[in-house]
């Protein structure tokens, strides 16, 4: 059988079913363990370690997630489709990487109209 979502060839046996996708051990865990983006307890963690670190602003951050904010700081706005076409990676990667910004209070989302939109946390 194949994961439906990294496309590895996998046996029957190892095939674990997840909101209706075939999925092997590594992306079911995966899909199962998603970091929650609104968390106040990982948002204080967050603080609490950057200030313990004494990073401040963009420090201490990826590459990757350097360059979403960095996007957004050009763009001012932007549809996760938008941003995940950008990063040429997949909604579900930019999800987690987000997430990590969000709890660093770098980025946030909003609602305008039927459009959920990522920006800086300043804007």
């Amino acid at each position: 059988m194949q994961c439906e979502k990294c496309q590895s060839e996998v046996p029957e046996n190892e095939i674990y079913v997840h909101a209706g996708r075939k999925l092997c051990e590594d992306c079911y865990v995966e899909a199962l363990s998603r970091p929650v983006t609104c968390d106040p307890g990982a948002v204080s963690a967050a603080r609490a370690s950057r200030d313990l670190q004494g990073q401040k602003g963009t420090q201490g951050i990826t590459p990757l997630q350097k360059k979403m904010y960095d996007y957004m700081k050009e763009k001012g706005k932007a549809t996760r489709e938008e941003t995940a076409e950008y990063m040429n990676i997949p909604w579900e990667d930019l999800e987690k990487q987000f997430t990590v910004l969000r709890h660093c209070e770098l980025m946030r989302a909003f609602k305008d109209g039927d459009k959920v939109y990522l920006t800086l946390m300043e804007n």
